[in-house]
């Protein structure tokens, strides 16, 4: 039977199944290598405010944000986009 994608849409390879998780827009129940991860970092501080202790030489703690969405969430967000059907089997270079 022929397939989309080489990995066919998963990230798991041979580990068996995996755990699930929510999606953080819709609750879509989806498998945590299925899913789309958005990662960003959250500062506690306003950047005005930021900015001026920065200069003071001050450390200003941040955390990471991560959310898990579905496929359809993701790409209605913009977090991935659609390809070409030529180019689904091939994965996209990484900007570093």
């Amino acid at each position: 039977m022929p397939f989309k994608r080489k990995s066919r849409g998963r990230s798991k390879g041979s580990k068996g199944s995996s755990r699930v998780i929510q999606c953080a827009s819709c609750g879509q129940i989806v498998p945590r290598d299925k899913a789309k991860e958005s990662t960003r970092r959250v500062s506690f501080v306003d950047s005005q405010l930021a900015r001026e202790l920065r200069q003071k030489g001050t450390y200003i703690a941040s955390s990471f944000d991560t959310k898990y969405y579905c496929v359809s969430c993701a790409v209605h967000r913009g977090i991935v986009k659609v390809r070409a059907e030529k180019e689904r089997r091939m994965r996209p270079r990484r900007r570093f």
